[in-house]
């Protein structure tokens, strides 16, 4: 099999598509008003001018809870800029329609934004002001590899994280640029280390109204139900059509007994594993020389130091023994209850109408999505379908970029369309995003304890995905960087087989708080697959 492969949805919908036109059609599920599912503001930031006040917030509003430096001759204290040499942008508090998620984008994805982004926002039909709340500027790692076509399209722009503020109705931006401290004649005034990125603009995101189900009926047969989708849901419906009906909005849990049936009658007798040969165990490493991803040549290797050279034939010794032992026995978690795309409404039109694969899945990435946790857990869906948006249609990607997400309440949900068994070529960990699958859970996690449920749902989901994929979720495993700002592009490097983001590349993500919890979604994870 190829490094990446894309397939069109068509052809992976056209066998359903044709049982269904031989199919009496009767009423199926759709969803009101699903043509309209949400929309997106695009509103430039234009200079501020140091020293300049801001327009003064209402009476009602809440005192900022992180002040820029004020100068002290002005009363208007944090609505001040502070009098030095670093620029500043921002967005005057005005009216908009209806929005519930904010970010920052920029025309250049190279370029970072080295500074402060706050913004603040009204709550919706009140005069009800926010305090300013920071935006996560470092959101460059969350990308597309170098040198792949979705890296390579020119739609990509820079971007910072996605913020969640809930159903608003005004908002007031402020960027300022960091300078480097150094002093600068007479005045002493800081220097600018870098000026900010050019064409920046606020995006403001309506996730639309949760769209209520009708349909389809118990007795509605799958065929009949797929006719009445348009092209893209049937194609993200299809791919799981080994896991649940067509245009379902959940794939139900299994039982572990259950789930080993299904992946030994899925394999058929004596086959192999899903993907290569590399499953892992607690102490080594697999396939150290393994080509992921699209950012290899065809047919070339990485040259590797001797020691690395000198474990290889051990390695792949230990995944032959593991792989025997998982045909006879598969370490796998019992599936969990996954919502699908449909489950939480994706508008299907939005994304890029293929899907993209790599060769397997050797390590699963853990995120925090650093949008905040002012969010219920019946909110997830349009947490989740605002984040896609912001994804596709301010960031430019082909879709959401991480292949799971999961809510506070431990709920998992499907990510990036092409099947959630499938190694589906996600976009979470720059360099490392062949071989690999990515989960994020819907929060910020820096200062804030993740929720006892989201690590169990964690340890729940990658013991199945794993195991899939015959990975030991204790083990380590080779991954080739595709380049990134801790390993250079082509070096083979050993990683835990879940990591967390920063382990590929200089983030604090997922947060310290849930970095730390993932020493027992490790424990836990490989528990379930009964190691």
């Amino acid at each position: 099999m190829a490094a990446l492969s894309r397939t069109p949805a068509a052809a992976l919908a056209a066998p359903a598509a044709a049982a269904a036109l031989a199919a009496p059609v009767a009423p199926v599920a759709t969803r009101a008003d699903r043509a309209v599912p949400g929309s997106t503001q695009s509103l430039p930031l234009a200079p501020l001018t140091p020293g300049t006040p801001q327009a003064q917030p209402p009476p009602s509003s809440a005192p900022s809870s992180a002040p820029f430096s004020s100068s002290p001759s002005t009363p208007s204290g944090d609505r001040t800029l502070p009098p030095a040499a670093a620029p500043a942008q921002g967005l005057a508090r005005r009216d908009v329609r209806r929005f519930s998620l904010v970010g920052i984008v920029w025309d250049d994805p190279e370029s970072e934004l080295h500074g402060r982004v706050q913004v603040r926002t009204r709550a919706a039909g009140t005069t009800k002001w926010s305090a300013w709340q920071d935006v996560d500027t470092h959101n460059h790692e969350h990308a597309a590899d170098p040198d792949t076509t979705e890296r390579a399209s020119g739609r990509v722009r820079g971007s910072t994280a996605p913020l969640w503020v809930g159903d608003s109705d005004g908002v007031e931006v402020r960027v300022q640029g960091q300078a480097d401290g150094r002093a600068a004649g007479a005045d002493g005034r800081a220097v600018v280390a870098e000026p900010l990125p050019k064409g920046m603009r606020v995006e403001l995101v309506d996730p639309g109204a949760e769209p209520p189900l009708q349909g389809p009926e118990p007795d509605a047969s799958p065929a009949n139900a797929l006719t009445a989708e348009s092209a893209g849901s049937a194609a993200s419906s299809a791919v799981n059509a080994d896991l649940a009906p067509l245009g379902a909005t959940e794939i139900a849990a299994l039982s572990e007994e259950e789930t080993r049936a299904d992946l030994l009658a899925t394999r058929g007798e004596g086959t192999d594993p899903p993907g290569p040969t590399d499953a892992t165990d607690a102490t080594d490493a697999t396939d150290p020389t393994s080509t992921p991803g699209t950012t290899d040549p065809a047919g070339t290797k990485d040259t590797v130091g001797e020691k690395e050279a000198a474990g290889e034939k051990e390695a792949a010794d230990k995944a032959d023994a593991a792989a025997a032992a998982q045909r006879a026995k598969p370490y796998i978690g019992a599936r969990p209850r996954i919502v699908t795309r449909r489950g939480w409404g994706a508008d299907e039109g939005l994304r890029e109408p293929d899907f993209s694969y790599t060769k397997t899945v050797k390590a699963a990435f853990v995120h925090h999505s650093a949008s905040g946790n002012n969010y219920s857990c019946a909110q997830a869906p349009s947490v989740i379908r605002s984040i896609y948006r912001y994804h596709v249609k301010s960031s430019g990607w082909r879709d959401i970029g991480y292949n799971f997400l999961i809510d506070k309440c431990g709920n998992i949900y499907e990510g990036r369309a092409g099947g959630v068994a499938k190694p589906v070529m996600g976009a979470h960990t720059r360099g490392f995003n062949s071989n690999s699958t990515g989960i994020a859970v819907l929060g910020s996690f820096g200062t804030a304890n993740p929720p006892a449920a989201t690590v169990t749902a964690v340890a729940r989901l990658t013991a199945w995905k794993l195991g899939l994929y015959g990975a030991n979720p204790r083990g380590k495993t080779y991954l080739k960087s595709g380049g990134g700002n801790l390993y250079q592009k082509g070096k083979n490097v050993r990683l835990n087989v879940i990591s967390g983001h920063r382990d590929g590349f200089a983030t604090e993500c997922p947060g310290s708080r849930l970095y730390a919890k993932l020493g027992k979604a490790r424990a836990d994870s490989a528990r379930y697959q009964g190691r």
